[in-house]
């Protein structure tokens, strides 16, 4: 599915747009070993011959609207200068989430672990090997958005998580993928704090039953759903994740922080 995808948006966009991608390069899950049918998408970065015009714009538009709706094709489109810099401040550049192709937003995946992924683990379908790219990463730059991560975006989500689910009876059904996302996610950023590389959701469960052995029944509840097996999650279940997201985090900022 994965090459199917890849191969079917190469030939779209070089029908369109003849010389316009000069590499692109497979990350996310499907670089790390982890891609799982029905749950995963398909991320992308991919390097082009020139700034984009207008024009090229809307021809990349029409090609994503095109693309199947699932698995999504995720990207992250870097012209020439870009693709020597490698930038990582969430800056607009065109970039596809969700199946959705947009130009003048801040790209969100435009981040020090984007780049470390790429870099450590990308699989080239068009263009060079990833190590003649001079993909750089800065230690400093990729602890401090992983710190900053986890207190500005996780713990700040959680934080609302005991108001709203005041009123529910603690045995009242959750989605299992919201619940699986705030059990799973943090202990990946707090790998990578730890240890300088990028693991798959189903090793973060491992990683955080170890860290900390009160979520590992949790933990493996998470990564059994999304292999696929039936698990039924509760309301008293996403408390205890959010529990878990502030102790990941609070554990990184003592160990890895300032």
């Amino acid at each position: 599915m994965i090459e199917e995808l890849t191969r079917r948006y190469l030939r779209a966009v070089d029908r369109a747009l003849p010389g316009y991608v000069r590499a692109l390069y497979v990350v996310g899950s499907a670089a790390l070993g982890a891609w799982q049918p029905g749950a995963s998408d398909v991320d992308t970065v991919i390097l082009t011959s020139r700034a984009p015009t207008r024009d090229d714009l809307a021809q990349l538009a029409r090609i994503h609207a095109r693309m199947p709706r699932s698995p999504h094709f995720d990207g992250v489109y870097l012209e020439p200068a870009l693709a020597r810099s490698w930038p990582a401040d969430g800056r607009a550049v065109p970039f596809v989430v969700n199946g959705e192709f947009r130009t003048d937003t801040p790209c969100g995946e435009l981040t020090p672990v984007l780049w470390l992924t790429l870099r450590r683990h990308g699989i080239p379908v068009r263009g060079p090997a990833v190590t003649e790219l001079g993909v750089r990463v800065d230690p400093e730059q990729l602890r401090r958005y992983n710190l900053n991560n986890l207190r500005e975006y996780w713990q700040s989500r959680v934080a609302t998580f005991p108001a709203e689910l005041a009123g529910m009876a603690a045995a009242t059904a959750m989605d299992g993928g919201i619940v699986s996302w705030f059990v799973l996610g943090p202990a990946r950023l707090h790998c990578t704090l730890a240890h300088g590389d990028i693991i798959f959701k189903a090793a973060a469960g491992d990683y955080l039953a170890r860290l900390f052995p009160e979520y590992a029944h949790l933990a493996r509840r998470a990564v059994r759903w999304r292999a696929g097996e039936a698990e039924r999650f509760t309301a008293a279940d996403l408390l205890a994740a959010a529990d878990g997201v502030n102790a990941v985090a609070e554990d990184a900022w003592r160990r890895f922080g300032d």
